[in-house]
């Protein structure tokens, strides 16, 4: 019996991460409006991390064109839109489809994709002889999207 009752947890647990698998990159919808309505992963954002993401170098890095008032970075760029804000201005699901892609909601943004992989425009080896391989990973993973979403929904208009 106490098998039985295992093995039931098991696949219970099984089947609750296979309902929160992250979505993949080409498989992320967007709506008419650029929208992603539905969490990447299932599992909310922290909005702490969220804040290192957007602030590491190595990660989003979303202060080397936007300014944060919030976060404390020695210098921020000014060619993305100031995030001061951001939690007033656009909805959760708008944000979420400008980090996944910007390119949805503003045509002409110059704004990386974070959760993006292909398709690209590639200038090739003509340019530097190192063209990046065809596929590339993401710059984020689904829950950096996730945290960095819950951080800008903290931004508020002051």
């Amino acid at each position: 019996m106490k098998r039985h009752v295992a093995l039931a947890a098991v696949a219970a647990t099984f089947a609750a991460t296979a309902a929160f698998a992250e979505t993949a990159p080409m498989d992320v919808k967007f709506t008419d409006t650029g929208e992603v309505t539905t969490s990447l992963t299932g599992q909310p954002g922290d909005p702490t991390k969220g804040a290192e993401v957007a602030s590491t170098k190595s990660q989003g890095n979303c202060v080397s064109c936007h300014v944060v008032s919030a976060l404390n970075a020695s210098f921020q760029g000014n060619i993305g839109p100031e995030l001061n804000g951001a939690g007033d201005r656009w909805t959760e699901a708008q944000l979420r489809g400008i980090v996944v892609d910007a390119k949805h909601t503003f045509e002409g943004s110059v704004m990386p994709g974070m959760y993006k992989t292909g398709p690209f425009i590639r200038p090739g080896d003509g340019y530097t002889g190192k063209a990046a391989p065809a596929d590339l990973p993401p710059i984020l993973n689904g829950q950096q999207v996730e945290d960095v979403v819950a951080f800008l929904m903290t931004l508020k208009e002051e």
